[in-house]
């Protein structure tokens, strides 16, 4: 049981408390974000299918450069279709501005409505934000893929470029860039960096790097709460298989439900006054980052 504070503390109520307004306090923020190769067009409605919060059709990475015009057919043919439906959120990473296939993936999705999203990946600075943007329908939303140290230098500038919906970690390019062996406390400084650009320009949470396993489900789900702890609403999925796990790991833990039910059950029963639950003041803070614990388990 909670019990009082002093008077002075107890004139301060909390059952007015509001949620925060910026979009890393929502609950709907996608937890997995799995690519599918844009040259696999018998694979789009799988992906579809899998269970992910967030769907990536790769032009990049995934496609050869032979390959590239007929990937991007293949996808804007299929979303002509309509096929995605609002099943799931799909975005579409373009290839960089630096290549001669940016002006040609903007073109074809920048505005088309059922993309929901353009992932830009080796988004160094704002200016090929800028060119999405320029030709982008409204409400499109922009994920900036940092993967080397010039993106971490302009990190405040590109959060807070118009149509930026939040940043997403290109960890194994960073990696390369940099030198940095180890995806593990090695990267804690950039992610933390990371969750701070994103709280600072007050665009959603962002979304951590993939795990390159794909059959350790442990590793997978605890490469999760670590993306969890520091502050990331989501992680990059290269396999279906990786889903299951990654949802677990944004989940919060048993005892950190427990934990939020006894304050939301102290303060309620303190009436409005400041309380104390195990000898620690409850207060505001501690009453929202309970409530946000609960509609996560939800």
């Amino acid at each position: 049981m909670g019990k009082s504070l002093s008077p002075f503390l107890s004139s301060f109520t909390f059952h007015s408390i509001a949620m925060s307004n910026s979009p890393s306090d929502t609950h709907d923020e996608p937890r997995s974000w799995l690519f599918v190769p844009g040259d696999r067009p018998d694979r789009f409605d799988k992906a579809l299918a899998a269970g992910a919060d967030a769907v990536i059709v790769d032009l990049e990475d995934a496609v050869a450069s032979q390959d590239k015009t007929r990937a991007r057919d293949a996808v804007a043919t299929w979303l002509d279709t309509g096929a995605a439906g609002g099943r799931r959120a799909v975005y579409v990473r373009i290839n960089g501005a630096e290549t001669a296939w940016f002006a040609d993936d903007v073109g074809a999705f920048a505005a088309h409505p059922e993309v929901r999203g353009i992932m830009l990946p080796k988004a160094a600075d704002t200016s090929a934000l800028g060119a999405v943007q320029a030709r982008a329908r409204a409400g499109l939303h922009l994920v900036p893929l940092l993967e080397s140290a010039a993106a971490f230098a302009a990190i405040h500038e590109i959060a807070s470029a118009p149509g930026v919906e939040r940043l997403a970690f290109g960890t194994v390019d960073f990696q390369v860039d940099t030198g940095i062996g180890g995806d593990g406390e090695e990267l804690s400084y950039f992610r933390s960096l990371m969750t701070f650009a994103s709280r600072v320009a007050g665009i959603g949470s962002a979304v951590d790097g993939v795990t390159t396993t794909i059959d350790d489900a442990e590793a997978i789900e605890a490469a999760a709460r670590r993306a969890r702890r520091f502050g990331f609403g989501g992680r990059l999925c290269i396999h279906p298989r990786q889903i299951a796990p990654t949802h677990r790991g944004f989940a919060p833990a048993m005892e950190e439900r427990v934990w939020a039910q006894r304050v939301i059950d102290a303060a309620d029963a303190s009436s409005g006054s400041a309380t104390v639950l195990d000898g620690k003041m409850i207060d505001a803070p501690v009453i929202q980052r309970a409530r946000l614990i609960l509609a996560a388990a939800r």
